[in-house]
């Protein structure tokens, strides 16, 4: 798959207006495609691509038959046939409009547009992006008058700094759902809208995926439910959780028996964060791989969640990066205290 926006060439592109249903606002299909010079097609490649830049993928799910998902099934045609491009876009338009429920949602232009993918030696990957754009700026026309002077006028339209909603369907992976990025940057008080009401997408189970969710499931094991069934100390917390992120940085596959022997190492523990990982698959119906390649960019992304603080009352704060033998715990008659050893001050 291409992150590369310059692989990406315009070939078709159309703009339907998309209001609020609930909020009485209507909807105007376009009968007929755009047609750009090269200047303009150049601009708008770089304003609907140039957001994309998470490593997240998505696919399109049902809960049925993946065709009664009616965005995967508009693709899935225009994939098929170009020709049904115009025809399947309007289908697009119509979904987006009928989903809507939420009053806060603004109403905006879609763009439907089908990008000619680069060849390379795997072949020609097609895609088809959905943009939404909502918010309008004010911005200023200067004109210069007959006298040698300028005149100012105010004006309506949208800024090219940063899409609001936007979906690239990657033509790939269709038995299960194509590849996706998505971006929503303008969520108005309602999360589901682009995600799940008019894409019905999920995150793929890649190795993006299973990093991101089992730094994630650790750390909940470590700072909620650890302290529930065994006694342990902040510095301990601590200590599992830098063992287990160095673990990330320092590995290129994960191994879960390799994991679970060096990081956690008590076979009581290793049996408990076993449950709880199965309790969490079980709840959000993912199942997380116990071996799969690292991915770095996931690993970048979930350490700043491993920052290993311990919180004394309101006067210190202890940040522990590293050897959990250089921190002793006790207590006499003036409270109870930290002691900390090193070698040098920096």
């Amino acid at each position: 798959m291409h992150k590369n926006t310059h692989s990406n060439m315009i070939s078709k592109i159309i703009v339907h207006k998309v209001g609020n249903k609930i909020n009485q606002e209507n909807l105007f299909l376009s009968s007929e495609e755009l047609h750009l010079d090269e200047e303009m097609q150049e601009l708008l490649e770089n304003f609907f691509l140039k957001s994309f830049k998470g490593e997240e993928q998505f696919q399109f799910y049902s809960d049925s038959y993946l065709t009664s998902n009616p965005v995967y099934s508009s693709v899935s045609e225009i994939f098929e046939d170009k020709n049904k491009f115009l025809w399947e876009s309007e289908n697009i338009a119509k979904h987006l409009y009928e989903i809507t429920e939420n009053p806060r949602v603004q109403g905006g232009e879609l763009f439907i547009v089908y990008f000619e993918g680069e060849e390379t030696e795997g072949g020609k990957i097609d895609s088809i992006g959905i943009f939404k754009t909502e918010n309008k700026e004010t911005f200023l026309k200067i004109n210069a008058n007959d006298d040698d002077a300028y005149n100012l006028e105010k004006d309506f339209g949208i800024g090219l700094s940063k899409l609001d909603k936007g979906a690239v369907i990657y033509n790939n992976n269709k038995e299960t759902g194509y590849i996706l990025s998505i971006i929503d940057n303008n969520k108005n008080g309602d999360v589901y809208y682009w995600f799940e009401d008019f894409l019905k997408v999920k995150q793929r189970e890649d190795d993006y995926f299973h990093t991101q969710e089992t730094l994630a499931v650790y750390k909940d094991y470590i700072t909620k439910q650890l302290p529930q069934e065994f006694e342990i100390s902040k510095a301990d917390q601590a200590d599992f959780l830098n063992k287990s992120i160095n673990f990330f940085k320092d590995k290129e596959q994960f191994d879960f028996e390799e994991f679970t022997q060096e990081v956690i190492g008590d076979e009581n523990v290793i049996e408990s964060f076993v449950n709880y990982k199965t309790d969490y698959e079980q709840e959000t119906q993912m199942s997380i791989a116990e071996e799969f390649p690292i991915n770095t960019t996931a690993v970048k992304k979930q350490q700043r969640y491993f920052k290993s603080v311990i919180k004394l009352d309101k006067n210190f704060h202890i940040y522990v990066h590293g050897d959990r033998k250089m921190i002793e715990t006790g207590q006499n008659e003036k409270g109870k205290f930290y002691r900390l050893y090193f070698e040098e001050e920096k």
